[in-house]
């Protein structure tokens, strides 16, 4: 990842992270509930008005239970479902409350649900029955459950939800940066220990004591690829890939050849030995003084 897209991902993450605590901040549990009662107080005087009641009283708004909302009245009332159903929607779209609740009409004595009815976002998915049929006068209370997010909320969680994807996405990269970092410092190491030579592959020599060994480059490379498998075997076939595959064509007897001279700068260290696995490849053999 290059260091522009770095930068626009935080800067993202910052974005989200703020509009997050901000949307969280507009979601205040108390507003909410200032909002709700509001609502259903208008939604209670617009009844009484409909019953040609200007002078009872709406009672305070309950909280029963969370979510769950009960409006009653001083006196009793009829109420028409379509009046009812059309007043709600209109007062909760004017708070800016969900869309997704039930309302259910009861009598205030024996607590029987007299009307009820679903809503939802769209009316398709919407369940409003017996609009037709008035509620003779009576006491009753309303009682009304949200069941979904409110708009603010889903806002609220579509910004933490982008600022979690962002953030796994800036450490994902931090990570892989990293591990491709590490992996390039151990392929392209400034020097290399052997046995008691020290290896400089970006200088092409050995060092033995304070002697400075120059190898050709393909001696480099090869000696490289030892010093990276030290006591393992190598297969004739990968050194042959990695040295000569993309810089010109490899003749059969070349490898033996820049092996054998290897053998040679190597001879002051009697702890190494570049040993021919028959049929296979060659390993370089380090062993403890």
């Amino acid at each position: 990842m290059s260091s522009k897209r770095f930068y626009i991902y935080g800067s993202l993450a910052i974005l989200l992270f703020l509009g997050g605590v901000f949307s969280s901040f507009n979601q205040d549990n108390s507003d909410f509930i200032e909002r709700v009662k509001i609502g259903l107080r208008e939604v209670g005087n617009n009844l009484l008005l409909s019953n040609n009641d200007s002078t009872s009283l709406v009672l305070p708004v309950k909280e029963i239970k969370p979510n769950i909302y009960e409006v009653s009245f001083e006196k009793g009332l009829e109420i028409e479902p379509g009046f009812l159903v059309s007043e709600i929607k209109k007062s909760f779209k004017k708070s800016d409350l969900s869309k997704f609740y039930r309302v259910a009409v009861l009598e205030c004595i024996i607590d029987d649900v007299v009307y009820s009815y679903e809503m939802k976002e769209t009316n398709k998915k919407s369940i409003v029955p017996c609009l037709g049929r008035v509620l003779p006068k009576n006491c009753y209370k309303i009682q009304v459950k949200f069941t979904g997010s409110s708009p603010k909320l889903l806002r609220s969680s579509f910004y933490w939800f982008g600022f979690l994807v962002v953030l796994l996405l800036l450490l994902s990269e931090v990570y892989f940066r990293k591990k491709n970092n590490s992996g390039k410092l151990e392929e392209n190491p400034s020097k290399i220990q052997i046995g008691n030579y020290w290896l400089h592959p970006d200088q092409s020599k050995l060092i033995f004591d304070s002697e400075e060994i120059m190898l050709s480059n393909k001696e480099c490379e090869i000696l490289s690829i030892f010093a990276a498998a030290q006591n393992e075997i190598i297969k004739r076939e990968e050194l042959s890939k990695k040295v000569w595959e993309d810089n010109g064509v490899f003749v059969g007897r070349s490898l033996d050849t820049y092996v054998s001279k290897l053998r040679k700068k190597l001879k002051q260290d009697s702890a190494l030995k570049i040993i021919n696995v028959h049929g296979v490849g060659y390993k370089l053999e380090v062993t403890k003084s």
